[in-house]
C-alpha cells in the first residue's frame, strides 16, 4: 500500500506521507471487501516497484477510484482553505507628507564629499525624508547637513531608529575630527549639526571625541554655527560638560517622546527624567549656548502628554523645541499610530510659543535638524539685533 503511493508521488514523498496513504488505503480495501495485504517498507526504489507490481497483480479489479473515494465519498482528504487576508497595521501616508526630490547640484556635491571622506550622516542612516531639501539648500540656498560622528553603529536599540546596533561597535577613527572639519570647510555650510551614535562601550562614551570635532570645526571656520545633538552620556555630568564647553552654539538632546511612552519607544538605558537632567545641567553651566530638544508625534501620545512635556521643558528653561511626525523607517520598527495633521502641528507651535520658548519649529516633516539653518539663523539674528537695540538705548 505504501509502495502504491510512491507511484503517484514519483518517489518524492516523505515516510510520513507513505504511512498516511497506507492507512487510508487499508480503510478503503476493508470497506470494499478486499483483503488487506501486509506491506513492509522496501529498502530501495526497485523493491518498492516490485512490491507494487505484485500488489496490482493480486488485486486486478482495483481502480483509481478505490484509492480516492469510498462509495462516492471523500476518504478523509484534508480540505485546504484560503487564509483570510491579513489586517495591515501600516497606515497609508497622507498627501501632506511629500518631500523635495534629492537631485540638486548641491545635494550631489555634498553626497560626493561624504563618500570621499568616509563620513556618516544621520540624514542617510536614519532615512530622513528631507535630505533633498536640506542638502540642496532649499529656496533660501542655506544648506544644512547633519554629520553623524563616532561611527554608524550604536550600542543602543531604540524602536523608532534605523541606525545599526551592536554591543561592540568598531573603534573610533582618530582622524575623524580633521576629516569632518575639512568636509564642512569644503561644503561652505552656514550651519552644521553634529550628532552621534551612543557609545556605551567606551569609558568616556565618546565625549572627548565629540569635543575635539567641535573644536576643529571652530578652528577651520570660526563663523560657522555648530549644533551638537548629543546622547545622554548616561547622565554623567563630567561627560556632558566636556561637550557643552567646547564652543558650540546649540546643545541639543532629544526627549523623543512623552514620558508615558518612553519605555516602549526608547532603549531601556534611556529615560525621560535622565534626558531632562541633561538639558537642565547644560543650562546651569551658563555657557551662553541655547538648549534644544525634539518631540515626535504620532506614537499614540495625547494632548495632556504633550502639554506636560512642554511644561517640564519650560521648567528647566529649554530654549528651542521642535515637533515632527514619526515615520516608521522599516517594518521592524514601531508602526505609526496616527498621522498628525498640519493644523494640529500649528496648534502645538502656537501653544509652545505662548509658553515662552525662544523658538519653536512644528510640522509633519520637521526634524530636530530639519532646515536648522533657516529655523535657527533667522531667529538668532532677530534676537541678536533686538539685544543690540536694547543696549544702544
Amino acid at each position: 500500500m505504501m509502495a502504491f503511493s510512491s507511484v503517484f508521488q514519483t518517489g518524492k514523498q516523505t515516510t510520513k506521507a507513505f504511512e498516511a496513504y497506507g492507512r487510508i488505503l487499508s480503510r478503503l480495501l476493508s470497506t470494499s471487501g478486499h483483503v488487506a495485504v501486509e506491506v513492509t517498507q522496501p529498502d530501495n526504489k526497485s523493491s518498492r516497484l516490485e512490491a507494487l507490481r505484485q500488489e496490482i497483480a493480486n488485486d486486478a479489479d482495483a481502480t483509481l477510484d478505490h484509492f480516492v473515494t469510498v462509495d462516492g465519498m471523500n476518504a478523509d482528504r484534508p480540505v485546504r482553505k484560503k487564509a483570510p487576508p491579513r489586517s495591515s497595521k501600516i497606515l497609508p501616508k497622507p498627501k501632506w507628507l511629500k518631500s523635495a526630490p534629492a537631485d540638486s547640484e548641491n545635494y550631489q556635491k555634498l553626497r560626493s564629499t561624504v563618500r570621499e571622506l568616509g563620513l556618516a550622516t544621520v540624514c542617510e542612516e536614519a532615512r530622513c525624508p528631507n535630505i533633498g531639501e536640506c542638502w540642496g539648500g532649499g529656496e533660501d540656498h542655506t544648506a544644512t547637513a547633519t554629520i553623524m560622528i563616532m561611527g554608524d553603529t550604536c550600542t543602543r536599540g531604540c524602536r523608532f531608529c534605523s541606525v545599526k546596533t551592536s554591543r561592540a561597535p568598531p573603534p573610533l577613527d582618530p582622524e575623524e575630527p580633521y576629516k569632518v572639519a575639512t568636509a564642512i570647510a569644503n561644503w561652505g555650510l552656514d550651519y552644521v549639526v553634529l550628532t552621534s551614535v551612543d557609545r556605551d562601550d567606551l569609558e568616556d562614551q565618546g565625549s572627548d571625541h565629540f569635543r575635539q570635532v567641535i573644536q576643529q570645526l571652530k578652528i577651520k571656520k570660526p563663523e560657522l554655527l555648530v549644533e551638537a545633538l548629543t546622547p545622554d552620556f548616561q547622565g554623567q555630568t563630567k561627560l556632558i560638560e566636556a561637550v557643552a564647553t567646547s564652543g558650540l552654539d546649540v546643545y541639543a538632546h532629544n526627549m523623543e517622546t512623552v514620558e508615558r511612552l518612553t519605555p516602549r519607544v526608547r532603549d531601556r538605558r534611556a529615560n525621560y527624567r535622565q534626558s531632562l537632567n541633561v538639558l537642565s545641567f547644560v543650562k546651569s553651566l551658563d555657557t551662553g549656548c541655547l538648549t534644544k530638544t525634539s518631540i515626535m508625534l504620532g506614537l499614540s501620545e495625547n494632548d495632556d502628554d504633550v502639554r506636560q512635556t512642554l511644561e517640564d521643558l519650560r521648567s528647566i528653561d529649554v530654549d528651542v523645541v521642535t515637533f515632527g511626525q514619526y515615520l516608521q523607517p522599516t517594518k521592524k520598527h514601531l508602526p505609526v499610530q496616527e498621522y498628525v495633521t498640519p493644523e494640529k502641528f500649528q496648534e502645538w507651535q502656537t501653544e509652545a510659543e505662548g509658553m515662552g520658548f525662544t523658538y519653536v519649529a512644528s510640522g509633519p516633516l520637521v526634524r530636530s535638524s530639519y532646515k536648522a539653518g533657516e529655523f535657527f539663523l533667522k531667529n538668532y539674528l532677530r534676537e541678536k539685533k533686538r539685544d543690540q537695540q536694547e543696549a544702544a538705548s
